[in-house]
Order: structure tokens, then C-alpha cells, then sequence
């Protein structure tokens, strides 16, 4: 699958049926890849921002996760390193407390056919609890905190992390291993897959 089929894709995804109401508003699926990524990020769903921009991850979250990866924003936005493809690749519309989560069947019609067109990824990083449902079904822990703390045995697939959502702030303070332990060991992983490209 040569890159120019992730633009058909694309336009598929744009036609399909469940998505129309997210077409009459004039969104546009939000997903980057290639079929020469080495790492994938797999988040919930665009918030309102990085939709109407049309760039992932293009908010306060952004920031903190190229932070946690060690990458600056060209390597984070290069798709012959990272694939950016979030559990839904619409803006799902505002809940009573926050962004309304990912619908449940998108995955499931979509991500295999972009995961199968990318022969040289090396690693998958699953965020936030919806993403480690999904990829993680027999394996998660209990709580999100308990997989993302027990991230070793994901290892070299997977690599579970929290949200890197400024609300967050609380899990964060409360759990100072994530940032002493886990991320450097991140940019550890992280930095030899991008050093080797």
C-alpha cells in the first residue's frame, strides 16, 4: 500500500455513512501515517482545536506529550517516525464534563486496514483508558494507573500512558513515578527507534 492510499482511505472514511454528520459540519477525518512510520500513537479523539487546524495533537496536550517522548515538534510531526491515529478521527462534541469519548465501533471499522499499510512500525504507544481497552483487552489492569504503572510487560509492543491532558494535573501530582521512572525510560525506547531511522 503505497502512501497515496492513505489519501483514498482517507476520502473513504470522509464518505462513509456513520460519519456524515461530522462531514456536514465540514470536519475532516484527523489521522497522520505512512507507510514508513516506525512508532504509532493511538489517543481517544481530536478535541475541537486540532480539528478545525487539522493537526493532532494541537493543544497544551501536544506539548506535554512531545515533552514525555523527548522529540521536538519536527520529529513528532514527521510521519516517516510517528503515525498519529486516535480511537476516532472526529471530534466527538462536548459531554457535562468534557470531550465525550471516542464512539466504540470506529476502531474496529478503520485502524486494522492503517496498521496493516505500516510494515516498519516498532512500537505502539496506547493512551488513556479507551485506547488500553481496545489494544489491551486481556492484559490491562484493573485501572488505567495499574497499566500504565505495570508498562514493562507491554514492552516492546505497546507502551501504555495516561492522557497527557493538562486535567490531569491531579493524577500526575499523585503519581510521581510516571514522570521520575516511566518517561525516561520512554525517551529511552523512543530515542532508539527515531536515532536508528
Amino acid at each position: 500500500m503505497i502512501d497515496e492510499e492513505f489519501n483514498r482511505l482517507r476520502k473513504e472514511i470522509s464518505e462513509h455513512e456513520s460519519n456524515r454528520v461530522q462531514k456536514s459540519l465540514g470536519y475532516e477525518p484527523l489521522f497522520a501515517a505512512s507507510t514508513r512510520s516506525r512508532i504509532i500513537i493511538i489517543g481517544q479523539a481530536p478535541g475541537i482545536k486540532a480539528q478545525k487546524s487539522g493537526i493532532a495533537w494541537d493543544d497544551a496536550s501536544g506539548v506535554r506529550l512531545m515533552n514525555w517522548l523527548g522529540v521536538s515538534e519536527e520529529q513528532f510531526r514527521d510521519t516517516s517516525l510517528f503515525a498519529h491515529i486516535p480511537m476516532d478521527f472526529y471530534y466527538p462534541g462536548k459531554g457535562k464534563s468534557g470531550d465525550l469519548p471516542p464512539r466504540k465501533e470506529f476502531a474496529s471499522l478503520w485502524h486494522k486496514r492503517l496498521i496493516d499499510s505500516m510494515p516498519n512500525v516498532e512500537l505502539i504507544l496506547v493512551i488513556g483508558r479507551y485506547a488500553q481497552k481496545y489494544y489491551l483487552p486481556h492484559t490491562k489492569g484493573k485501572t488505567l494507573t495499574e497499566t500504565v504503572h505495570n508498562y514493562q510487560s507491554y514492552l516492546p509492543d505497546y507502551f501504555p500512558l495516561v492522557h497527557p491532558s493538562p486535567l490531569n494535573f491531579r493524577w500526575l501530582t499523585k503519581n510521581t513515578w510516571f514522570e521520575e521512572e516511566l518517561v525516561p525510560v520512554l525517551q529511552e525506547t523512543v530515542s532508539k527507534i527515531v536515532l536508528y531511522y
